[in-house]
């Protein structure tokens, strides 16, 4: 989902005004994140976005960390045991291993760069969070920034559409309107696009 809501945010990371977010809880997400959306390496990581109420019950951080900024261990109880690919050769089977019940933002080494969401500072992507834990029990999601690789993080409305009809996101949140992209005009197949910014 492509998440545009009221002014971007000012710093290195989306924290909910400019954000694509997924299901934290599929182990299919970072790939598909990656490869069809960023385009970049299906391996890169994603930070979740977790209710700062609820942080401790997925996370070993007791401290806020409202501009994703903190690195904090998943909490070993949500750790799920490996099947030996710990002794792999092929790195991406090694990294596409899910190590817990959220492994789409669970890193190797079972830490997370952590976002807590706090009522108070941001109440839309707050309640956003508490929208998708009455639906799924789970008080978190990934939030990477809203843009492609190589890409400045969308700043318009007009931006936000363009990104979203370019790659697979399924769903644009433009404020208070929800876009589907099955009705949504054909796209143009014009590829120049692609290199108008420079890879990272």
């Amino acid at each position: 989902v492509g998440f545009f809501s009221g002014r971007m945010e000012f710093g290195p990371r989306a924290l909910g005004a400019r954000s694509i977010l997924g299901d934290p809880r599929r182990a299919d997400t970072q790939a598909t994140m990656n490869l069809k959306i960023k385009y970049r390496e299906s391996f890169r990581p994603f930070a979740p976005s977790v209710l700062a109420e609820k942080c401790a019950e997925y996370f070993a951080l007791n401290v806020a960390s409202p501009y994703m900024l903190l690195v904090g261990p998943v909490r070993s109880e949500r750790l799920l045991p490996t099947d030996g690919n710990s002794g792999s050769d092929d790195l991406l089977t090694i990294v596409n291993t899910p190590r817990s019940d959220i492994p789409a933002v669970t890193h190797v080494d079972n830490s997370a760069r952590i976002q807590t969401v706090h009522r108070e500072t941001n109440p839309q992507f707050h309640s956003v969070l508490e929208e998708f834990e009455k639906l799924t029990g789970f008080g978190v999601l990934v939030n990477t920034s809203f843009n492609i690789r190589g890409e400045p993080i969308v700043c318009t409305p007009q931006d936000a559409y363009r990104c979203f009809m370019r790659t697979e996101m399924d769903v644009l949140v433009l404020e208070d309107f929800i876009l589907l992209k099955e009705d949504q005009p054909e796209a143009e197949s014009d590829e120049s696009w692609r290199q108008e910014f420079e890879l990272d």
